[in-house]
Order: C-alpha cells, then sequence, then structure tokens
C-alpha cells in the first residue's frame, strides 16, 4: 500500500510540475507579444484577446489601462454614421438561381464557408423563446424550425456556456421577443424587414416604447442585436459596408478571431459567412479588413458582423460546416439563444 502511495504521489508531483511549466511558458509567450519589440504583434495580440468572452483580463496582466487605451485606439474602425438606403437593394426574381450556394473562402490567417441565399424571405432569425437557463446548439435550432441552414446569431449571455439569455433586442417573424437595451454601448439591431431587406439599425439605450415604435414603423421581421464599441473592456464592430461605402479602419481595424458576418447584394441576395480562428486550423482568424474585403468581393451592398468567436458556427443540410472553436463543443456549436436561419423550400 504504502509503495502505491508513493508511486501515485510521484505521478501527481509530476503531473503539476508538468502543468506549472506549461503555465510558466505560456505567461513568457504572452510577455514576449505585450512587451515585444513588434508593435503590430502586440497590438494584434492585444486587440484579439480583447475580443474574446472570457480570457479578456490577461492583457490587464502585463499591460496598463493606459496602454491598453491606446492600442485600442490605434487599432479600431473608425466611426461611420451613414444609414441603409433601402432604394439600392431591388430584390429580383430568383426561379433561375441556385436557392443556396456554399462556397469556401479563404484567407491568409484564416479559413471559411459562405452561405449564398438567393430569396431574402426565406432567412429569418429562430429562437430559443421563452427563455430558460440553457440555449440550444445551432443545429437543434435549426432542426426544430425545419430550416435548411444557418449561423449563430447576436449577442447574449455566454457565462458558463448556458447561452439562455439574449442581450438587447430579438424579433422573429414579427414578434419582439427581447427588449431591453439597457447601458450597453454601440447596440445595433441587425436583421430583415418585410420588404426583405437588410437593415442595421443604431437602438443605443432605447427606451422600450422607443423600439417597439421602431420595430412597427420600420418593419422589422426578423432581427437581433450586436455591439459597437472600442474600449479596454470590449472590442466589438457591427457596420462593415453600408450602401456600398467601405468602413474606413484605424491601424489594423481589429484583432483577428472566428467571425459570423450577414450582408446582402443589390439583388436581394444574403451572403451569410463564417470563418474559424483562436488555432483552429492552425489559423489566428479574421480582421475586420478580412471581412470588408470578401463581403465586398461577394457584391455586398450592406454588410454587419455579428456575434463571433467561440458562437461563430454553420450548420447546413443536416450537418455542422462549421464548428465551435471551443474544444469541448468542436463538433457542434455553443448554446446559444438565437440563430439566424434559412427556412425549408415550401
Amino acid at each position: 500500500m504504502k509503495k502505491v502511495l508513493i508511486i501515485i504521489g510521484k505521478i501527481l508531483s509530476f503531473i503539476g510540475v508538468t502543468i506549472l511549466g506549461v503555465l510558466v511558458a505560456l505567461l513568457l509567450i504572452i510577455n514576449m507579444f505585450c512587451n515585444g519589440s513588434s508593435v503590430k504583434a502586440k497590438d494584434m495580440f492585444v486587440t484579439t484577446i480583447l475580443e474574446t468572452g472570457q480570457v479578456k483580463f490577461v492583457v490587464n496582466l502585463f499591460l496598463s489601462k493606459s496602454e491598453i487605451k491606446e492600442i485600442v485606439a490605434r487599432n479600431s474602425l473608425k466611426e461611420m454614421k451613414t444609414e441603409v438606403d433601402t432604394n439600392l437593394i431591388q430584390v429580383a426574381d430568383t426561379s433561375d438561381r441556385e436557392p443556396i450556394v456554399i462556397e469556401e473562402v479563404n484567407g491568409g490567417t484564416f479559413r471559411g464557408k459562405m452561405m449564398i441565399i438567393a430569396d431574402p424571405s426565406r432567412v429569418y432569425v429562430a429562437t430559443t423563446y421563452p427563455w430558460t437557463e440553457y440555449g440550444e446548439e445551432l443545429g437543434k435550432i435549426v432542426e426544430k424550425n425545419n430550416a435548411i441552414g444557418g449561423v449563430n446569431g447576436g449577442l447574449y449571455v455566454s457565462t458558463a456556456n448556458k447561452g439562455g439569455h439574449p442581450i438587447g433586442v430579438v424579433v422573429s417573424k414579427g414578434k419582439i421577443q427581447q427588449n431591453n437595451t439597457g447601458s450597453y454601448a454601440g447596440l445595433y439591431l441587425i436583421g430583415l424587414d418585410n420588404n426583405n431587406l437588410l437593415r442595421i439599425i443604431d437602438v443605443t439605450k432605447k427606451s422600450k416604447s422607443a423600439v417597439e415604435k421602431l420595430v412597427q414603423e420600420e418593419g422589422i421581421r426578423d432581427a437581433v442585436t450586436f455591439q459597437d464599441e472600442y474600449s479596454d473592456k470590449n472590442n466589438h464592430f457591427v457596420k462593415l459596408i453600408i450602401n456600398g461605402e467601405k468602413r474606413e479602419l484605424n491601424g489594423l481595424g481589429s484583432g483577428a478571431n472566428p467571425r459570423t458576418v450577414i450582408g446582402q447584394r443589390a439583388d436581394g441576395t444574403i451572403l451569410l459567412l463564417v470563418t474559424d480562428g483562436r488555432g483552429d486550423g492552425g489559423h489566428l482568424g479574421a480582421t475586420a479588413s478580412d471581412l470588408i474585403k470578401v463581403m465586398s468581393d461577394y457584391g455586398a451592398v450592406n454588410a454587419a458582423n455579428l456575434d463571433g468567436g467561440s458562437s461563430t458556427s454553420m450548420y447546413y443540410n443536416h450537418e455542422y460546416l462549421k464548428t465551435s472553436v471551443t474544444m469541448y463543443y468542436a463538433n457542434s456549436s455553443w448554446k446559444i439563444p438565437t440563430a439566424v436561419v434559412v427556412g425549408g423550400e415550401e
């Protein structure tokens, strides 16, 4: 028995030393990025980490708040006040086009999938409403709605991957299911109206009655919200292309991460893009600049960033084309409360 305990003790000691060694090595690597001679590497590392949901604190271990603010300030997207001009989109007849096309999208630091949906009326927001503590994987949401495919949706409470509660505003098939903009800065409504046009509307700190009025007057049928805010706490962005105008960048524009984007062409075609990152497939991820280029190359007149990171996922025809980059959910997605889905043919 004594020998067994000694062996167990040695094993535990070995494991402890190994873990400690890994942590020390990791801290040295992080310190190299934060305090090394390469300004570009530091900027990319900091902006990338600030876009994560759980490990933002890491940069605070090595850099002061003033240093972080300086980095964020010189690597962000410039303010874009341009509003969507719905007259630029004319939904065309889709009878002579492929209903749905999936294409590979590749960049220097990412790989992705583009879902091209000819008929925008098929695209809507599916949810787990009424909200409970836990959301559901993207695949389950798509299947339960008899949809053909979809991607993850808007901002939500992701703590402990429970994913049961969205943040901001949620509209599904004309019904407001969530209406609480709270004190969130830079909150944008992203979705489709009754004319099947992509809308990107600032709803920051709007009252419940103001949101209700907006949804009614603008005829919003399906929408979620995401955040456009640059600070030492958040590094999120929404608008990418508005009326064919590309958003201007400061420095790198953003970090590199997994992304989910929605866009619309002049003929009404909806574009849904997802990319990998955070080491998935050996890739760092896509920056704001990457997203703008890809969506522009695909003819998007308007395009907006949705929730990304570990939440990014795409499901189509009963299988995942893009799973979460989180190891524990590498075969599916995080639990989420909302998804942008494509309905099956009537």
